[in-house]
């Protein structure tokens, strides 16, 4: 099912739930370009461009990547296909971007996964990574087609380290007190949508 007009969606979430396996649904059935802030993120540190060597730096020194250098990143991406319809997962994460979207764009929706965190714990424990891609699966709901191997590639996967008990809570925290202010930002535009375990946004954009 194709929209017949142009259509820009926000995708939000904590960290495992479920982001990349429901806009990968949505995308599909709606004809949306999945437009994931970590891959652009790996593209550009992989090819070294300089917004990539600058975000890398950040990282390595443990530092949180600048608000503006994350919007120049997405919003260059984003105006390479302004006459398409989108879905955007993993931008906005603060307020400061969330206004940068709304000067650059026009967004028609913002879907919230509203996974309870414990539901999300457990869901990480089952989580397995191809890191080169940085396709997901997870061994209860999204397995691979053969255990321990990437679908497309065939090459190993791993679990991360970030997905250990200890750092995942961190996680949560982290994601809880710097987005939830992004969250009460769209439902004062009336742009919200929460959706809850995953199962409603496909009957909801119908």
């Amino acid at each position: 099912m194709a929209l017949h007009r142009i259509f820009r969606a926000v995708i939000m979430g904590p960290p495992g739930s479920g982001k990349g396996t429901v806009s990968g649904r949505i995308t599909k059935t709606f004809g949306l370009q999945h437009i994931s802030s970590g891959d652009i993120l790996r593209a550009n540190i992989n090819a070294k461009t300089e917004l990539g060597l600058l975000m890398k730096s950040c990282i390595d020194q443990g530092q949180l990547v600048p608000d503006d250098v994350m919007s120049r990143l997405i919003l260059r991406d984003l105006r390479a296909i302004d006459q398409s319809s989108w879905l955007l997962d993993g931008f906005p994460r603060t307020v400061t971007q969330a206004e940068a979207l709304d000067d650059a764009c026009s967004v028609d929706t913002v879907i919230n996964l509203n996974v309870p965190f414990q539901t999300i714990k457990q869901r990480l424990t089952s989580r397995w990574t191809h890191l080169p891609s940085g396709r997901v699966y997870n061994t209860d709901f999204n397995p691979p087609k053969v255990p321990g191997l990437d679908d497309v590639t065939g090459e190993p996967l791993v679990q991360r380290d970030d997905d250990t008990p200890e750092t995942v809570t961190r996680r949560l925290k982290a994601y809880e007190t710097q987005t939830e202010p992004v969250l009460e930002y769209y439902r004062t535009t009336q742009l919200m949508k929460n959706v809850l375990h995953c199962c409603f946004p496909l009957r909801m954009c119908a």
